[in-house]
């Protein structure tokens, strides 16, 4: 008796709980863009799911990666892009400074109340991200970036995509090394 064949994606989540498939194929610009990013908001949560004190389980020595360290980066990029940018808000990035500017994965340790706080950091940039984006007039409001200029926000939906989808790819990896679980 063989073992059946299976795609990757049916051995992480069956299909009918996957929520990234409900993003809108067909619509405006702003219905695909952010059905996309809200799809690999998801891919992240996903790849997270079912692990505590595992999520700052290193990659590799000397690598500091870890699914807790992609949590805290990814909550401050959103805040970075969302907020600071695109909003003008003077805010500090939640767990990386000038002084620790790989906080955000050099401080990713196996902690309950880290694990907690990343998430909770984590869900109110998205959180915000989503108001921002839903209330904004059109995907040609512009923020103010000190590497690239003006920035529209069009541009930060299309890098904010990028930027999960890359990571996603490091949390593929992560996942399946501490448990085995991998899909798409």
């Amino acid at each position: 008796m063989g073992m059946t064949t299976r795609r990757r994606a049916e051995l992480f989540v069956p299909e009918d709980q996957d929520r990234r498939l409900d993003a809108p194929t067909t619509g405006d610009e702003r219905a695909i863009l952010t059905g996309a990013l809200a799809a690999q908001r998801s891919t992240l949560e996903l790849k997270c799911a079912g692990l505590e004190g595992e999520l700052a389980r290193r990659s590799v020595e000397p690598s500091t990666l870890s699914l807790l360290g992609l949590v805290r980066h990814l909550a401050d990029v959103e805040r970075r892009w969302f907020r600071r940018v695109l909003a003008g808000q003077d805010v500090p990035l939640l767990f990386s400074t000038d002084e620790e500017p790989d906080g955000d994965f050099d401080g990713a340790v196996s902690d309950p109340a880290a694990v907690a706080e990343a998430w909770e950091a984590w869900r109110a940039e998205v959180a915000f991200a989503e108001r921002f984006v839903a209330e904004a007039p059109d995907l040609d409001v512009t923020g103010d970036d000190g590497w690239r200029g003006a920035v529209s926000l069009r541009w930060v939906l299309i890098h904010m995509i990028e930027e999960y989808a890359r990571h996603n790819g490091h949390a593929d990896l992560l996942r399946e090394r501490i448990d085995g679980a991998i899909g798409v």
